[in-house]
This record gives structure tokens, C-alpha cells and sequence, in this order.
């Protein structure tokens, strides 16, 4: 009962806020990044630990003003997430356009009815499920891990699945995707491949970001086990609310591929993204809280 009070307390609040123009939600943006950065200090030494690990040969100058950016942004994404609530198909699909829809339709009509498109958390993740609707007859699944609040977990479905995507829980996973290729559907499965593995999944590491790192390996093995493609979604963000989108191929064939290859070029991939502009990059997770035993 007590959710189910708190997820109506929270989707009211977001409905109402998300009828506010993108201008002055921007402007609750500049006024929360006072709350959230200079106030609260919300993970604020997690985000400095990760950037000066990232970037040793960057100043205490260079760094602190990369950590204000990050903030700012992190503060627009807030604000960009909660207007998903209101927001229409065309505007997002504007808003977070996708350069060369080309690449997963020739996918598809070259008989690949399902792919695998890996994704970081870069820019607003949130909305790019939105935006890759336009793939031409095509569901979309999105892979997720249930929060432990399900009031806000809740919540985060609706926004996520509100323009007719899919969610498919992480226990779930190849479970689900088997019955998604299997249906003979064309389909897209979305992972957040920049997450960090569980200890039991420790399985691989690379140099990533000048620190030694594991990567999920999930999506490569489902890759391979299934014949399924895999595409890495470039980001780049042009102004506040304005992301450019391209696919890029890192695999037609994965079971042609060497172990480890496809989850290598994706980190490879996502880190000259973030190296790019790092500002836009999540850095208050902690993504580098297990160190590698017996490192040869």
C-alpha cells in the first residue's frame, strides 16, 4: 500500500513538473545543481576520486572545472528525464536524433531480425530508447536492473516504456531475448553495458580510462550464443536537450569474433566517446569498486 501511495505522490509530481517548458526546466536545472553540488555535495568525492584516476595528466584546475560540468549536466539529464512524462514522440526523436538509421535497417533486411545495440551511460540515456522507435517496424527491449525502491522503480518503467519499448529484467535476460529472436520479430535489445559487474561476473579486464577494469560480458555471450549483431551507439551532445546519435557496427557475425573481442571493441569504443567530453559521461557511479586478485 505504501508504494503504491508513494509511486502516485511521485508520477503526480513528475506529470506536473513535466508540463513545464524545456527553458524553465533548465532553469530548476541551474538551481538544483546549487542544491546538488555545492549544498548537498552529492557523491561529490566518488565523481573526484573517478575523474583525477581517469585523467592524471589534467590540472586541479582543469579537473575541478570538468567535475562543474559534469554536475551541470547531470542536473539537465534530471530534469530532461522528468519531462519524459510529457514529451511527444517527434520532440524526442528531434531532440536525440539518429544520423544513420540506415545501418540497423540493412541489418535487418539482410535477414538479422534481432540485434544487440550497447549503449553507455552518456548524455541521456533515458531518451534514446525513445528515439530509436524511428527503426523502421521494429520493437525495442530494453534491458534494466529493478531498482530497490519500487515506487521509483515504477516509475522509471512507465518513462522508459511510456513510447511503446519493452523492459526485460536483468535476471531475465537471455531467457527473454531467446523468446524475442525466436518470434521472428524484428527487435532491438538495448543493454547499458558500462555497468559494473557483479563480483560473481568478474570475468573479464581491460585498461579502460587508466585503470584497470572489469566489463560486463553479457551482451558479448548472448551475441555469441544467439548469431545476434552488435551495434555501439555513439553520442555526442550539441547544446542543452540536443544529442546526435550514430550507430556503428562493431559486428555483423559475433561467432566469427575471438573471445573477449566484442566486449574489447566496445570498451574501446565507449572510452574515446567519453575521452571526447568527458563531462557527459555518469561519473558518480562507482564503477571501479573491485580490484582484479592475482593480476599477472
Amino acid at each position: 500500500m505504501w508504494n503504491k501511495i508513494l509511486y502516485a505522490l511521485l508520477y503526480g509530481w513528475v506529470k506536473l513538473h513535466a508540463l513545464l517548458p524545456m527553458q524553465v526546466l533548465y532553469l530548476l536545472s541551474d538551481l538544483l545543481y546549487l542544491l546538488v553540488y555545492r549544498i548537498v555535495g552529492y557523491r561529490v568525492k566518488v565523481t573526484r576520486r573517478n575523474l583525477e584516476a581517469s585523467f592524471p595528466d589534467r590540472s586541479t584546475d582543469e579537473l575541478r572545472k570538468l567535475e562543474r560540468r559534469f554536475y551541470h549536466h547531470f542536473c539537465d539529464y534530471i530534469v530532461e528525464t522528468i519531462k519524459m512524462a510529457h514529451i511527444s514522440l517527434e520532440e524526442i526523436q528531434q531532440r536525440a536524433y539518429i544520423e544513420n538509421i540506415e545501418v540497423a535497417d540493412k541489418l535487418m533486411d539482410e535477414g538479422h531480425r534481432c540485434l544487440i545495440l550497447a549503449m553507455g551511460h552518456y548524455g541521456n540515456w533515458e531518451w534514446y530508447s525513445a528515439s530509436t522507435t524511428v527503426f523502421r517496424e521494429v520493437k525495442m527491449y530494453q534491458i534494466y536492473r529493478p531498482l530497490k525502491n519500487l515506487a521509483v522503480d515504477k516509475l522509471f518503467i512507465n518513462l522508459r516504456t511510456r513510447f511503446g519499448s519493452f523492459g526485460i529484467k536483468k535476471n531475465d535476460t537471455i531467457r527473454d531475448i531467446i523468446r524475442v529472436k525466436q518470434s521472428g520479430e524484428r527487435s532491438v535489445v538495448i543493454f547499458l553495458a558500462d555497468q559494473t559487474p557483479s563480483r560473481a561476473n568478474l570475468h573479464y579486464w581491460t585498461n579502460f580510462l587508466n585503470q584497470d577494469t572489469a566489463i560486463l560480458t553479457g551482451p558479448e555471450r548472448i551475441a555469441r550464443k544467439l548469431d545476434l549483431p552488435v551495434v555501439f551507439l555513439d553520442v555526442r551532445k550539441l547544446d542543452r536537450g540536443h544529442y546526435t546519435l550514430r550507430l556503428e557496427l562493431i559486428t555483423e557475425h559475433p561467432r566469427e569474433t575471438a573471445e573477449n573481442e566484442i566486449t574489447e571493441e566496445y570498451a574501446r569504443r565507449l572510452e574515446r566517446m567519453i575521452q571526447r567530453d568527458p563531462a557527459y559521461w555518469l561519473w558518480t557511479h562507482k564503477r571501479w569498486k573491485y580490484q582484479r586478485e592475482n593480476k599477472e
